[in-house]
């Protein structure tokens, strides 16, 4: 008789997956500027946060920490770079925008609840699974998830920063598997990187399941992920787990 999988602990990834921002990055940081006096197009502060972004992750991956840096002051640097490149030279002008912006992103006011998160949540929660956050978050994640009013579904957070490796690091993965006392076989991850979430998870044998994120996903990587593996929206989770565990046990 074929052995029938049974989960014990389901992983979630978190921007994108469960919250998103209320207002796109450059509408955020243009607002902050606007009140302290700057006027920059948020469409120039969005395309330099992304180009910033990448240069920052690259030269400090993970906030810094193996560079001697805090998470904080990651930010901040990155904020300064964002409004360099999009004409503004004025650091002095720049740093309390910087301030705001670190503590409004740690606001609960800045994020929203993605359709269906709550409600997925508590179902998982009926079907006695263990629930983990596994981000590539800072410290501020904790806050925002009890905010926002889903930090008491999870059975702990780990960021990247207090684990020390982001996805798709498999210690991450590693680490969260220890803390549940599961094996990998019985773990599941969810999210909406291929990379990061669904290819990690896999890569430590664990299921996964790709959400379609706010990007349209790349054809080659939607050809490569079994139907059942995609959710187009987490409503579609419970069924997707119903599948899974009526199907004999594989990856």
């Amino acid at each position: 008789m074929a052995h029938r999988l049974q989960l014990r602990l389901l992983t979630w990834d978190v921007k994108d997956t469960l919250l998103r921002l209320r207002h796109p990055v450059g509408v955020e940081y243009a607002t902050k500027a606007r009140a302290h006096g700057l006027e920059v197009e948020a469409t120039a502060l969005g395309q330099a946060f992304k180009q910033a972004y990448k240069a920052q992750s690259q030269s400090f991956p993970n906030y810094g920490l193996g560079h001697g840096l805090t998470s904080r002051q990651w930010w901040l640097d990155l904020v300064q770079q964002t409004f360099h490149q999009a004409g503004v030279r004025d650091a002095q002008a720049v740093a309390p925008i910087a301030e705001q912006l670190y503590k409004d992103f740690s606001s609960p006011s800045t994020w929203q609840v993605l359709e269906g998160a709550e409600a997925t949540l508590r179902g998982c929660r009926k079907r006695g699974l263990k629930l983990a956050v596994v981000s590539n978050f800072d410290r501020r994640l904790e806050d925002i998830l009890e905010g926002v009013g889903l930090r008491e579904h999870f059975d702990f957070v780990l960021t990247s920063e207090a684990a020390g490796w982001p996805k798709p690091d498999p210690r991450i993965f590693h680490e969260a598997l220890h803390l549940a006392q599961v094996e990998p076989a019985v773990g599941a991850h969810i999210g909406d990187s291929y990379q990061r979430d669904y290819k990690g998870a896999r890569a430590v044998g664990m299921h996964s399941f790709l959400v379609a994120g706010p990007e349209p996903l790349d054809p080659a990587v939607k050809d490569s992920v079994p139907q059942e593996h995609f959710l187009p929206s987490l409503s579609h989770l419970l069924p997707a787990l119903d599948y899974l565990e009526g199907s004999p046990a594989r990856l």
